[in-house]
């Protein structure tokens, strides 16, 4: 099993967008991908499961890119840490999990850390401090695809929901080598 973590530098930078771009992808994963969010959205308790696919809220939209199982957590940071880890227990073989979260890297250590970036004027969340030490790449839009080599590698998207072959030969690379480490 894999752990991916999508995490940005703020509200509306892309985050939702390149989860969809790699689910749909990367199809033979069978992602489950896992939204965290920091409020309830009046829902009952800490997970959510996504049934429909669709435009109208993330989950659903992961769904509609083809991810096996799609999941809303609202747990506070009290309980994220219990959440994550049934998340991880639950995973059957041959299922991949995908989160969509700054916070959860407080509670796992992902296979693949990957950070998008908005732009100069986007501001950061304090969070984003933390993420970027713990990153495998930077993700940011450009007006092409390019790559931008070193450590860590820093990939440039002219569209996230259309991720670049040589990005994906890249992810396909760390996991295999991360995951036939264990």
């Amino acid at each position: 099993m894999a752990v991916v973590v999508v995490s940005g530098s703020g509200r509306g930078v892309g985050k939702t967008a390149l989860v969809c771009g790699l689910i749909a992808a990367l199809p033979e994963f069978r992602w489950t991908a896992v939204k965290v969010a920091s409020h309830a959205h009046r829902l009952t308790g800490p997970i959510w499961e996504e049934r429909v696919a669709g435009q109208g809220n993330d989950t659903a939209r992961y769904l509609a890119a083809g991810a096996h199982r799609a999941i809303l957590v609202t747990a506070g940071e009290d309980e994220l840490g219990r959440v994550v880890l049934q998340l991880i227990q639950e995973q059957g073989s041959g299922k991949h999990l995908i989160f969509e979260s700054n916070r959860a890297l407080r509670h796992l250590k992902p296979d693949l850390c990957l950070a998008v970036a908005g732009g100069p004027d986007a501001g950061h969340k304090p969070s984003f401090a933390a993420v970027v030490e713990r990153m495998d790449a930077m993700v940011a839009h450009a007006d092409r695809d390019h790559v931008i080599a070193g450590e860590p590698r820093r990939f440039q998207l002219a569209a996230f929901e259309h991720v670049s072959s040589e990005m994906l030969a890249w992810i396909r690379g760390r996991l295999a080598k991360r995951v036939a480490l264990r």
